[in-house]
């Protein structure tokens, strides 16, 4: 199916010399509010674009790891988002009705509801609310209050839900009365200092005890707000373990669970729900983003019970948007069809794996997580060193002092491919080791030892904590490895285990300056990725589903090349004190950008 043309208007304004892109964007610039964000970082012209590629009006080709934010599930102008709009067009149906019933609204609803947990989907309601995510998460926080009959919320540090007034407030960075912040596991920079599952547990003990405390100063809460995975907060993945006792706090106390889905559904973490991970069953889903096949829609579903508010106590001018429920209905059914979360649990695997293997030996790259095709690099300072000490850690040779095991087998010299130190939860571990063995990533079912799971590996990148107490570690394959137990890395072995005085030094500072340097440079090489985190230091991934294996390996490629570029160019920074000059844009594309 051929790239839909442009108006004639918009191809006359077309220049092979990038005269008529810079004119757009000094246009921009005059007219346009200061509140813009992207088209500050990102100074293309878009004026075609199909799946994964964006050609901007200088001609020029760009591999599109945002994805409008990751609403685009199935990339740009997928063929059947585009048939699902264009049977609509020709029906003569009427494109905005408020909330009055049409084929195009039951259809929708009925594909969404196929898809949902069917602990939830079971007698569940659903509001179609305002064209934006922010609007769903309003009615959401209305709905809760007005059946409880409380007023308070609890909500997590780093999160994000929204600019309107309501959703803001329970945002990460804003201030409100009647919101009560709970720390959220962020095993990276622990706020306990032990990350891991410990820290996930301190976590989970935390919200009870303030929750059962007469005098802890909470309100009385009306719900708890949620992210599976924290995305503008960094890509943070929350632990299954942990998702699970938030909703058994929450059902022992009749609160209800509200999950934040806006970024993290239709197939994005590699299940169709995140909290499908977890098996998780929330009591409130706030959904956006792709769930309109890249056109504006939102919803709150949520369980029966709730449905308590009267008619009119939530409205929106184009909560009947008739096209967005086309193309969201397309695009639900064939994610669900093709598997499509499936296949992004897979290419998100195999994209971690790499970049983890890549950040050993590059200290720079503190952290690579995330969840399917959400993925996130934290890039530090590591010349600042770390940001505080979380407590008594095993250094290199002093293993036994925190009361860690080290049994050395044959080959066991430091960084030796093969080799077979055990080692307890204080050790330190280098770039690249291997701990095995267990079965998969999924640290909370990965035992210690031999057993069942058989002898497969799973990479320990820095900043990684492997799964478990006492698992079989071994040095890097391949070279530049600086060891099995290097003193120099930044993580305890065993998760944080409970092990009295036994913690980990807290990771380095965090560094924008960097991460937008990055940016450039992918931008430069015609890959367009998007900062966020607590410091706008991560570098953020949010590929369409549908990615092939080939846009898969030039995206790496050209992120790759691109942070080695930064790196080198960080290093001049810091040996001269000064910033690096922007990457130009418009500079000749990668040679092998042919997608």
């Amino acid at each position: 199916m051929a790239v839909t043309q442009l108006p004639p208007m918009a191809l006359s304004a077309v220049s092979d010399d990038g005269g008529a892109t810079q004119g757009i964007l000094r246009r921009q610039a005059l007219r346009e509010s200061g509140a813009r964000t992207y088209a500050r970082a990102l100074p293309i012209v878009p004026v075609r674009a199909r799946g994964m590629t964006i050609e901007g009006a200088d001609g020029r080709r760009y591999l599109d790891c945002l994805s409008g934010a990751g609403a685009l599930a199935l990339g740009h102008n997928h063929p059947v988002v585009l048939e699902a709009i264009r049977a609509v067009l020709d029906s003569e149906a009427p494109l905005q009705v408020l909330d009055l019933a049409t084929p195009v609204k039951d259809a929708f609803t009925d594909e969404l509801f196929a898809t949902l947990p069917p602990g939830l989907a079971a007698g569940a309601r659903v509001q179609f609310c305002g064209p934006a995510g922010t609007d769903a998460v309003e009615a959401a926080l209305k709905l809760v209050r007005i059946a409880t009959g409380r007023d308070g919320l609890l909500s997590f540090s780093g999160a994000y839900h929204g600019m309107t007034a309501g959703a803001l407030a329970a945002s990460g960075g804003a201030c409100a009365a009647g919101v009560t912040r709970l720390p959220f596991p962020y095993d990276y920079r622990c706020p306990f200092g032990v990350g891991g599952e410990r820290g996930a547990e301190l976590s989970a003990r935390w919200a009870e005890k303030l929750l059962d405390d007469p005098k802890g100063g909470a309100p009385d809460p009306a719900g708890m707000i949620l992210e599976p995975v924290q995305g503008e907060g960094g890509v943070i993945p929350a632990p299954d373990g942990w998702l699970r006792r938030m909703r058994e706090i929450t059902a022992a106390r009749s609160i209800p669970l509200i999950a934040d889905e806006v970024q993290t559904g239709v197939g994005r973490t590699g299940a169709f729900w995140a909290v499908d991970h977890s098996g998780t069953v929330p009591d409130v889903m706030v959904l956006s983003k792709a769930i309109g096949g890249g056109l504006p829609l939102a919803v709150v579903v949520y369980r029966e019970e709730l449905d308590v508010w009267p008619p009119g106590a939530h409205a929106g001018t184009f909560r009947g948007n008739q096209l967005a429920m086309a193309a969201g209905t397309a695009t639900l059914a064939y994610v669900r069809e093709n598997h499509l979360a499936q296949r992004a649990a897979v290419v998100g695997r195999r994209m971690l794996e790499r970049l983890r293997r890549f950040a050993a030996g590059r200290p720079q790259i503190g952290e690579v997580r995330g969840r399917g095709l959400m993925i996130g690099l934290e890039l530090v300072a590591p010349e600042a060193g770390p940001t505080a000490e979380a407590g008594p850690t095993a250094e290199a040779g002093g293993i036994a002092e925190a009361g860690a095991i080290a049994e050395a087998g044959a080959g066991a010299e430091a960084g030796q491919a093969g080799s077979a130190a055990r080692v307890g939860p204080a050790a330190r571990v280098g770039p690249a080791a291997r701990v095995g063995p267990v079965a998969d990533a999924d640290w909370e079912r990965a035992p210690g030892g031999t057993g069942p799971y058989g002898a497969s590996t799973i990479e320990v990148a820095p900043g990684e904590v492997p799964p478990c107490e006492g698992a079989w570690l071994t040095g890097a394959e391949g070279g530049g490895a600086r060891g099995a137990l290097s003193g120099d890395a930044r993580q305890v072995l065993g998760g944080g285990a409970p092990y009295p005085g036994v913690t980990r030094t807290a990771a380095p500072p965090a560094d924008p300056a960097l991460a937008a340097t990055v940016q450039q440079e992918c931008l430069r090489r015609g890959l367009i990725v998007e900062l966020g985190g607590r410091h706008d230091a991560v570098i953020r991934l949010l590929p369409p589903l549908t990615i092939t294996d080939e846009q898969t390996e030039a995206v790496l490629d050209r992120l790759t090349d691109a942070l080695d570029a930064a790196i080198r160019t960080s290093g001049t920074r810091s040996r001269s004190g000064e910033l690096p000059t922007a990457a130009g844009p418009f500079a000749p594309p990668f040679a092998g950008n042919r997608h």
